[in-house]
């Protein structure tokens, strides 16, 4: 199995705000991609890096601000797509909360249903620990994936990757 820790640290990075702190890290994550052995994943991985700097800096964000902050279908809170119960919606992000805190992480600046935020705890995690987190985001990752592909986003196939380290999860021993 190829490392889920590195493939989802860059996915991490690749889904979250292309602020200054993105930006000088863009080549270090661009260079860890080589360290993923799945030829597939890697592949997907560097068509997207090759897309950013293919339209620049500068047309990413738009393109990330218009995609994720404004958009209520596919911002990145896996919470706030099914906007109906807030009831529910409070259980889920407590649920959240939980997941970061039992692991010995809090988040200060974030919100803990933010995917970055749990694609980076999963990837900080042993392995039945990134099991769990992963198992229980499935649902809300599927549905935020079915939303990327109706809009035509790329980042679709990030979620891919994340979906399919899941199930290489589950079935691993």
């Amino acid at each position: 199995m190829e490392d889920y820790s590195t493939t989802l640290k860059i996915v991490s990075y690749l889904l979250e705000y292309p602020n200054e702190d993105w930006q000088k890290n863009f080549d270090e994550y661009l260079e860890a991609v080589e360290e993923i052995e799945n030829q597939q994943t890697k592949t997907v991985l560097i068509e997207l890096f090759d897309y950013i700097k293919k339209i620049g800096i500068g047309e990413y964000e738009n393109l990330y601000v218009r995609s994720f902050d404004f958009s209520q279908n596919t911002n990145l809170y896996l919470t706030m797509h099914d906007r109906t119960d807030f009831g529910k919606q409070a259980n889920e992000m407590h649920e959240y909360k939980k997941l970061f805190l039992d692991n010995g992480f809090d988040l200060d600046n974030e919100l803990p249903d933010y995917l970055p935020a749990i694609l980076e705890l999963t990837a900080s995690v042993e392995k039945n620990s990134a099991k769990e987190i992963l198992q229980f985001s499935k649902s809300k990752i599927e549905l935020l994936r079915d939303r990327f592909i109706e809009a035509k986003l790329a980042h679709a196939f990030l979620l891919d990757i994340v979906l399919k380290i899941n199930d290489e999860l589950q079935n691993s021993n």
